[in-house]
């Protein structure tokens, strides 16, 4: 681009110019975080509830439409997970009774046909609530669907472990996951013999022995697995915490 007139002129319309592309990357940024994060959960659609399944999973009825609905990013003890199951639908249903109006942000459909959703009630995420009280435990492999605040459900997490809330009163807790899997809580020798390998709390779904030596992926056989800072082995590159993704 060419400038005719006095140098001083030039370095106004440069300014200007320098001014406007500012402005517009400035709304381009702003338009990408409202569209990924919602300003209020007041303005996400709305459905009302018809009835709780388990502690991560409902029914609602969504203009007319009844649909099943699965948590986002949380994963609850399963109802044969006595008496943890239990206590977390029990804990779902108190919080979301027949009739409650609730704000739905829609994440995905999973295999099953469900839509996959954060729930907010009162402008407060449901899911980051059970999360919080022990009720529920962030579910890694998911975690992604609640990106823009993944680390508020890591440190609700880590603190309901601290103190034991909820599903975390117990010695040795079968995540929901693997309890679909068919694990079983290991047996006290294993048990003992886990407490003395002095595994790493950073990684509290696996038994990895604390620093040093310094580890990496290519030294343990154990994959995606739980983060929590802060990660002595440096597992977790890219901050999304899981470990040894590849």
């Amino acid at each position: 681009m060419i400038f005719k007139g006095k140098s001083g002129n030039t370095e106004i319309v440069i300014a200007k110019i320098n001014i406007l592309m500012i402005k517009l990357v400035t709304s381009i940024l702003l338009v990408v975080l409202s569209a990924s994060i919602p300003t209020s959960a007041q303005n996400l659609p709305t459905a009302t509830v018809v009835s709780v399944g388990d502690g991560d999973t409902l029914r609602v009825n969504q203009r007319g439409q009844s649909i099943t609905v699965r948590l986002g990013c949380v994963d609850s003890p399963e109802i044969g997970q006595n008496p943890y199951g239990q206590q977390a639908r029990d804990r779902l249903q108190q919080l979301l009774p027949k009739g409650k109006t609730v704000n739905l942000r829609r994440i995905d459909t999973d295999r099953y046909g469900r839509t996959v959703a954060e729930i907010y009630l009162n402008n407060k995420s449901v899911n980051l609530t059970l999360v919080a009280e022990g009720k529920a435990v962030v579910y890694p492999q998911y975690l992604n669907g609640c990106a823009a605040t993944k680390n508020q459900f890591l440190a609700a997490e880590a603190n309901a472990k601290k103190k034991r809330l909820g599903f975390w009163n117990q010695n040795n807790p079968v995540m929901p996951w693997d309890f679909r899997a068919g694990k079983r809580p290991s047996t006290n020798t294993q048990s003992t013999a886990n407490n003395n390998k002095k595994c790493d709390p950073s990684y509290p779904d696996v038994c990895i022995p604390p620093a040093p030596p310094d580890l990496d992926c290519g030294q343990i056989s154990q994959r995606r697995f739980r983060v929590i800072p802060p990660d002595p082995h440096h597992f977790d590159s890219d901050g999304d915490g899981i470990g040894c993704e590849r």
